[in-house]
């Protein structure tokens, strides 16, 4: 019995192992509020803006929008439609998937689920779209260091500016060996930031792309499970339910168990 147990243990804790033998990722949080309808709103037409035109949310519907975020038909078939699409149609790209393997070597993938495929949630979109520094040697000029090698280039660029990796020299442990760069390299030496060029001048301030990579995040996080909101604010009164409830059985209980006592 105690081998059973030992081994049922194992098998639980392995995946926390295997992570932890890995190394921990570090990533800044989105602070995504499913209930802040103008960040979704605002998310929504940035999408629309810089990534539907090779990024497809095929399991979302338009009217979802207009359900969801407080719009009515008419704003999201003006503002937020910008091909021949109706609004009770998914939200798929105009581009072509045979169209896009010849141009890209491989068609985007559909972010219909990206928040909840990866393992850091929605914080991966936000870092991810906030980490791209330019790198001559890559086709498209850019580079990430939450995604290394990503083909995809920083569409965002003219509002962020063009950032350059700052590197350092890698450490060496006590055997002299290079130790691991936390943020990746770049020619040789260790990431450790990034410096905004300035020239040409970004759009926008620091500030100001951070609320817009917030924004898509929070964006892509509510495709990913429309009803969460909803399912958040439903849990709460199941629990007080059940709390309520469970009072009620303990007092059952005692008045039933007074007399034998």
């Amino acid at each position: 019995m105690t081998k059973i147990r030992f081994l049922l243990l194992s098998l639980l804790l392995a995946p926390g192992l295997a992570l932890a033998s890995g190394g921990e990722v570090h990533m800044k949080s989105a602070q995504v509020d499913l209930d802040d309808k103008a960040a979704l709103q605002r998310g929504a037409s940035l999408y629309m803006s810089y990534c539907s035109g090779c990024h497809a949310i095929s399991y979302h519907r338009y009217s979802r929008l207009s359900e969801d975020l407080g719009l009515t038909p008419e704003q999201v078939e003006q503002n937020l439609i910008y091909n021949d699409q109706k609004i009770g149609e998914t939200m798929n790209t105009g581009m072509n998937v045979a169209d896009a393997t010849a141009w890209l070597g491989k068609a985007p993938p559909d972010l219909s689920v990206e928040a909840r495929a990866k393992a850091q949630g929605a914080d991966w979109i936000y870092n991810y779209l906030t980490s791209f520094y330019v790198d001559e040697a890559r086709p498209t000029g850019w580079n990430n260091t939450v995604f290394p090698g990503a083909s995809m280039p920083h569409v965002l660029w003219e509002l962020q500016g063009i950032q350059h990796a700052k590197t350092e020299p890698k450490h060496k442990n006590a055997k002299g060996e290079a130790e691991a760069c936390e943020m990746g390299e770049y020619k040789g030496e260790c990431i450790i930031g990034f410096e905004l060029s300035e020239q040409p001048k970004p759009r926008m301030t620091p500030e100001q792309f951070d609320r817009v990579a917030k924004d898509i995040t929070a964006f892509l996080a509510y495709v990913g499970e429309p009803n969460a909101a909803k399912r958040e604010s439903t849990g709460v009164w199941v629990v007080l339910f059940l709390a309520f409830f469970t009072f009620l059985a303990y007092l059952l209980k005692v008045e039933f168990w007074r007399d034998v006592h």
